[in-house]
């Protein structure tokens, strides 16, 4: 560190440059040398915060390239580098990762074959279109209709399992796919 802080302040001219993309020689060299100096901790730093090597080459890359942009003021008042390139490095992870929280995730062709077909959603969504009107019914009505329609019992068989009169099993299956319907179409789900 202390080598770059010397050449900032042993007048090689790079104290005057402002930096940027019509930057000169004196610039290059100041890069160089804040990457002989620094190049490898921070690095190692990068690494740490991002898990990821390449990801990491590219955040001190970009390092590198704001240490040219402001090779200009640099160095020149006496204050260490490496504090500036540290900061500099943690606020490109943090935006970078801030950057891919906002946009939404890719889809491959891969994850697209692992969809279910359009009839397997639409029946999927019928099957939970039903369950959430089903879940409307009362106790009375659901019970007939579990007992009739999903585990397939005749009235007889039914009114025996519910303890009531087959009769009053027709009337709960009736009104009960009445007041399905009804809770469907409530939800636009039927018509």
């Amino acid at each position: 560190m202390e080598g770059v802080q010397a050449r900032r302040r042993g007048g090689s001219g790079v104290g005057d440059h402002t930096g940027g993309p019509g930057g000169d020689d004196a610039a290059a060299d100041f890069v160089r040398a804040v990457y002989a100096e620094h190049g490898s901790a921070l690095l190692a730093f990068i690494t740490r915060m991002t898990g990821d090597r390449a990801q990491a080459e590219d955040v001190l890359q970009e390092t590198l390239v704001r240490a040219w942009r402001h090779s200009g003021r640099l160095g020149a008042d006496g204050r260490p580098l490496r504090p500036w390139l540290f900061t500099v490095a943690s606020r490109i992870v943090i935006d970078e990762h801030r950057a891919r929280r906002a946009r939404p995730a890719e889809v491959g062709a891969e994850t697209l074959e692992q969809l279910p077909a359009s009839n397997e959603l639409d029946r999927a969504m019928e099957s939970w279109q039903v369950a959430e009107a089903f879940r409307a019914l009362s106790p009375e009505h659901r019970a007939a209709l579990v007992e009739t329609y999903y585990l397939g019992r005749s009235v007889a068989e039914a009114a025996a399992t519910l303890g009531i009169p087959p009769g009053t099993v027709k009337s709960r299956v009736y009104y009960g796919l009445r007041a399905l319907k009804l809770a469907l179409e409530e939800r636009g789900w039927a018509t």
